[in-house]
């Protein structure tokens, strides 16, 4: 009788075989149609593009589009409130560059092409008081503009196009800007390098062969490589600020709502603990202060009540008033390389002989802080979301490393991090981290203790009387694919996060090779594998931009700005040397 039931057992098997693989070819085939439909509008809003800028050159053939895209934008929105640059001659001017960039470094993911009707509108008004008339703006990928994707990187997020602008599209509109393309995100945007299955890897203006940051990767290397000349990105442990480093550009993060995030798409929507903000990047520090002037408006404040109606403090960001400037060259947590060591001593050096005054900081118990409110408050749910997110597709090599982590069963990760714990401590708590947090009542207890840390540092910064912050950038940017191994690097960033302090960079260097030659000396404070895997990302960099980050206590933001202004100044006086 038994076996007469084997045939049975094996053909039900062998059908539930089947079932399984047809099920994955599916989901496979699904998946792809949807990756192939999205880079077919993709390449349909970039051919449009291409015709309108033949059209125009076309029908305006003495107009020199080459020499309006090397104008910093203090000088095009001069001209063209003055009427001698047209904002047609601008935005076409803009979108030849933006097509040549992206077809060199993959940044783009969508041309807008509603902007050509956004031209004809505002030349129609002419309402040329606006601060922003007549500038092309990219956004990041994930920031909603009406009839387009905000896809974050993940499948389940295309064919859902934005009922409506978000609240910073709208804000841009009214103040005359357009916004004329949108650029690429990682995969599901918790990754700092750009890199999605949908739109590809976007790579390094500087270097084809690194990678441009993330998460807002697609604005560094667009605006890097000169194919946009204002953006706003999203941060939510260095997302702006990695990749403005990394490409050579300024970018700044302000404090948490001070700029409305309704209408900003999310994979990590509610988390509390470590906040995002948006914010610009520019190639220089005014134009990141123009942009927060434009978005700092009473129609911002209208359309968004949530946040906090406070204009621009102008009075604060132009004051000439010597500063009190705290500042570290390490954190203690990541040896940070020679050519950023280099970049911050520089400008402390010179800063002094501005006639600032510098007086040495540190960061309270920041392996602390990385680990049980950095990562843990990201991951507080053991990365579940973000894993949920990427279901039904694709997960990019970039991003695996990640994924493979957070897929490990809770009791696996809770063992290793004890058995590694007394060789290499700083991968055990970071393993411990990534479990999350069990319970309500401990996500309640981790606000408390965030709230007290705030506190701690801020009370510290106090009784130093500082009015800002001068602190090492991660840099140069690294060879592709170490991003995702490599997430302990954000300690410099990060924590940042955690404070809700406004924090920005400002390029001042670039390697060289004497600081390649140093780094054969690089071993890292902790001797694991980060330390190793570390020195082989930032290998073979010379000639890549390096910066430093500035940072002011939360809701100073035009202070923060004030600084970099500064270190901007100082960087033209080492660049001179």
């Amino acid at each position: 009788m038994v076996h007469e039931w084997i045939p049975v057992v094996v053909a039900v098997a062998c059908g539930a075989s089947v079932s399984v693989l047809l099920l994955k070819w599916t989901r496979h085939r699904k998946a792809q149609k949807k990756i192939l439909n999205a880079r077919a509008r993709r390449a349909a809003s970039l051919q449009q593009a291409e015709h309108a800028v033949h059209e125009f050159k076309k029908t305006n053939p003495g107009v020199d589009l080459t020499s309006i895209v090397t104008l910093p934008l203090a000088e095009l929105t001069r001209q063209i409130q003055a009427g001698t640059l047209l904002p047609a001659a601008v935005l076409h001017a803009y979108i030849e560059k933006a097509l040549e960039v992206n077809q060199k470094l993959n940044c783009g993911t969508d041309v807008l092409i509603e902007s050509l009707e956004q031209l004809a509108d505002i030349e129609t008004h002419k309402n040329q008081n606006c601060l922003l008339y007549g500038v092309p703006v990219s956004l990041k990928e994930n920031i909603g503009y009406k009839g387009h994707d905000s896809s974050c990187g993940v499948l389940c997020k295309l064919d859902d196009p934005a009922l409506m602008d978000s609240v910073v599209v709208t804000v841009l509109k009214r103040q005359g800007a357009i916004p004329f393309i949108k650029t690429n995100v990682p995969q599901g945007l918790l990754n700092y390098e750009c890199s999605n299955p949908i739109y590809g890897m976007t790579v390094n203006p500087h270097n084809l062969q690194k990678t441009s940051g993330g998460s807002s990767g697609g604005e560094g290397a667009l605006i890097g490589g000169g194919g946009s000349i204002l953006g706003l990105g999203t941060d939510i442990a260095g997302s702006i600020r990695i990749p403005a480093s990394f490409c050579g550009i300024c970018g700044f993060k302000p404090t948490f709502n001070r700029i409305s995030l309704r209408g900003i798409s999310s994979c990590a929507k509610g988390i509390k603990s470590v906040v995002s903000s948006i914010g610009p990047m520019a190639r220089d520090v005014e134009s990141l202060a123009l942009c927060m002037r434009a978005l700092l408006s009473a129609d911002m404040f209208s359309l968004d009540p949530t946040v906090p109606p406070l204009p621009f403090n102008q009075q604060v960001y132009d004051s000439s008033e010597r500063l009190r400037i705290g500042y570290y060259d390490n954190d203690g947590y990541l040896q940070p390389t020679p050519s950023m060591s280099r970049a911050l001593q520089e400008t402390k050096n010179l800063l002094e002989q501005a006639g600032h005054t510098l007086v040495p900081f540190q960061l309270p118990r920041l392996f602390m802080a990385i680990h049980e409110y950095a990562i843990k408050g990201i991951l507080a749910d053991g990365g579940t979301t973000i894993l949920s997110y990427l279901k039904g597709g694709p997960v990019d090599p970039c991003l695996r490393p990640q994924t493979v982590s957070y897929s490990l069963p809770r009791f696996v990760k809770k063992i290793l991090s004890i058995v590694l714990r007394p060789i290499y401590p700083r991968v055990a708590s970071a393993l411990n981290a990534i479990c999350g947090l069990d319970s309500v009542a401990d996500i309640w207890e981790q606000h408390k203790d965030i709230e007290d840390y705030i506190s701690e540092v801020a009370a510290e910064w106090r009784r130093l009387e500082l009015d800002v912050l001068l602190c090492p950038m991660l840099g140069p940017a690294y060879n592709f694919y170490y991003c995702g191994k490599l997430t302990n690097a954000l300690s410099y960033t990060g924590v940042f996060n955690v404070l809700n302090f406004p924090a920005g960079v400002v390029p001042v260097t670039t390697v060289t090779a004497e600081d390649e030659a140093l780094l054969t000396r690089y071993r890292g404070y902790f001797g694991d594998i980060w330390d190793k895997f570390f020195l082989k990302a930032v290998q073979g960099s010379v000639g890549l931009p390096v910066a430093v980050q500035c940072v002011s206590l939360p809701w100073q933001d035009e202070q923060c700005l004030r600084l970099m202004r500064e270190v901007e100044l100082c960087a033209k006086r080492i660049n001179a040397h």
